[in-house]
């Protein structure tokens, strides 16, 4: 596939906002932020000189997108798990940054058990922000483990953990190789733990995430009928494996809902200095049906909502000029490729 083409089939209609418009957010400068991911270190930045004074984005919902087939409707930014979130020790500073992202009307949550005590933050922070909290965004967490009842009793600990009796999203996490995929798919797999979850509501959907090798991540989807998909998307991926030609496109073609992780590259292309967070949230969410980013304080939370609720898409010619920009050190931030 060509890469026009393949950046048509990704993101569908492009607009032709061109780069150096950035959203209104690129005024309070690189917010310190986190990718989420399906493992490895957290991202990590410093928020601008002045951020605070960026006025918050008032509660209630940006510009809204289908998730696929989910038929849920996310905005171009959400809440990762990662970040101050993929700490323990640490709730006196999680649980205030998932309550200003509830307080301003986040839609699209995301945890996983592998991210410390991500899990109970949230738990924690839905309990003080009252019994309808939970209930007004999605929800998703994850499964490593490849096997039903080890996926199963991983299952009902992270409801216990999140004080919830269902996740909208759950999602079967960092598969890398073709003997993840074989596991979970065999006989005795994580794949009928799925099917049990769903016949006993515990989930509503199911989805896969990857940010190791885009063909697995195919294959998953050629082999079940998933809902989501999470990958990793940045300027830095047309340098090796890409996930935008590969992985978007097949799921496109299957109504399968996209979710945009390690959006800032670990951190780096911001402290390189070579793109905004307005930026990077713009290129990735133009592919993306929305994207996660995990953060560290109230104002990141603030600062990134603002970027999404100001979204535009970028046309072919400024997803071209961001990917130049980055291309001479994109080797610095893809290295969770294989």
């Amino acid at each position: 596939m060509r890469r026009r083409d393949a950046i048509e089939a990704a993101t569908g209609v492009i607009g032709t906002a061109a780069l150096g418009a950035a959203s209104g957010a690129s005024s309070v400068g690189a917010a310190g932020c986190s990718g989420s991911s399906g493992s490895g270190a957290a991202e990590t930045g410093t928020a601008a000189a002045g951020a605070s004074a960026a006025a918050a984005p008032k509660p209630g919902l940006g510009p809204m997108r289908t998730l696929g087939k989910t038929g849920l409707e996310v905005e171009p930014v959400s809440l990762g798990g990662e970040g101050v979130l993929r700490t323990t020790g640490r709730s006196a500073e999680a649980v205030p940054m998932i309550l200003e992202a509830l307080k301003l009307g986040i839609r699209y949550c995301d945890t996983a058990p592998a991210y410390a005590s991500s899990q109970d933050y949230y738990g924690e922070a839905f309990r003080q922000a009252g019994s309808s909290a939970r209930d007004k965004i999605i929800l998703a967490s994850k499964t490593h483990i490849r096997d039903r009842d080890g996926a199963l009793r991983l299952l009902d600990d992270s409801l216990k953990r999140l004080g919830t009796d269902r996740l909208d999203i759950w999602q079967l996490h960092d598969l890398r190789t073709t003997d993840d995929l074989d596991e979970i798919f065999s006989k005795g797999g994580a794949i009928e733990a799925v099917e049990q979850a769903k016949a006993d509501k515990r989930i509503r959907f199911v989805g896969i995430t990857g940010h190791h090798d885009p063909a697995i991540l195919v294959e998953a989807m050629r082999r079940y009928p998933v809902d989501t998909v999470l990958c990793a998307i940045n300027p830095s991926d047309p340098r090796k494996a890409p996930f935008l030609t590969s992985v978007v496109p097949a799921a496109r073609q299957k109504g399968v809902g996209i979710i945009g992780m390690k959006v800032m590259g670990r951190g780096n292309i911001i402290t390189d200095g070579l793109a905004s967070h307005a930026e990077l949230i713009r290129y990735a969410a133009s592919f993306a049906d929305t994207v996660i980013i995990g953060c560290s304080s109230p104002l990141e939370v603030r600062v990134n909502l603002e970027a999404g609720r100001a979204f535009s898409p970028l046309d072919e010619a400024g997803i071209r000029a961001l990917e130049a920009r980055v291309a001479p050190q994109a080797e610095r931030y893809d290295t969770y490729k294989a």
